[in-house]
């Protein structure tokens, strides 16, 4: 008996040991992965519905295929994913396996690189989930945390909870994003001549205010009224 072979037919239990082998491969496969690749799934939902997904579709659409084989495996595999979440509500080193931590990103307005190469997240992505958030200024994050959703948890320090400016009756200035002039240890020319800005001026900015290089720098933008903000590589 050689289950993994291919084969004109396959018994009940053959069908049943491929499904377990499968499931488990794919665990690890979509661990190696990372939770960025299966974006807002747990790692466990992610392979359950990819699985059953395309074990229902082929016999629907190929009619040499019998739908006995795939009946008996959707089984398998959902008896399989109920253990499983069994094992994580009563195991915490199951839990640990399947699901990651939370991994620190942004802490008392500083980004902690060794947590965005953990989560396997680019700068732009950072900043794409912040925005998202309305978060502008990465100095007023107290707290920012990647989730095993693939979410980003976002706390504002408590000082900078937003207000109403019509409960204030405050007048606004226009909105406009912070200018990056500085990614992952290099300068962004493009926007520099946007601002009427050049090299000189930044290398000269970083050397005056944070004594620093720049290749030492992380990520750095300049706001409308031309306050810099840095951030190192930690």
């Amino acid at each position: 008996m050689d289950f993994a072979q291919a084969q004109d037919t396959l018994t009940i239990f053959e069908w049943i040991l491929r499904a377990i082998v499968v499931f488990f491969f794919l665990l690890i496969v979509a661990k190696v992965l990372g939770q960025r690749a299966i974006s807002q799934l747990r790692l466990l939902d992610f392979v359950i519905a990819l699985v059953i997904g395309n074990i229902i579709a082929h016999p629907l659409s190929d009619d040499h295929l019998e739908l006995k084989g795939s009946m008996t495996t959707t089984v398998v595999l959902v008896v399989l994913y109920l253990g499983c979440i069994f094992l994580n509500l009563k195991l915490p080193w199951f839990r640990r396996l399947v699901n990651h931590a939370p991994i620190t990103l942004i802490q008392d307005g500083e980004i902690i690189f060794k947590g965005l190469k953990k989560a396997r997240i680019t700068i732009d992505a950072l900043l794409e989930e912040l925005r998202e958030e309305k978060v502008v200024d990465l100095k007023k994050v107290a707290l920012a945390i990647w989730e095993a959703d693939g979410k980003i948890s976002v706390f504002l320090d408590p000082k900078y909870e937003p207000i109403t400016p019509t409960s204030c009756q405050m007048k606004t200035d226009p909105f406009e994003l912070p200018r990056t002039i500085i990614k992952e240890g290099r300068i962004n020319s493009e926007e520099l001549k946007q601002i009427h800005k050049d090299e000189s001026w930044v290398i000269s900015a970083l050397d005056c205010y944070y004594k620093t290089e720049v290749k030492n720098v992380l990520l750095a933008t300049l706001d409308t009224k031309e306050n810099l903000k840095v951030f190192l590589y930690k």
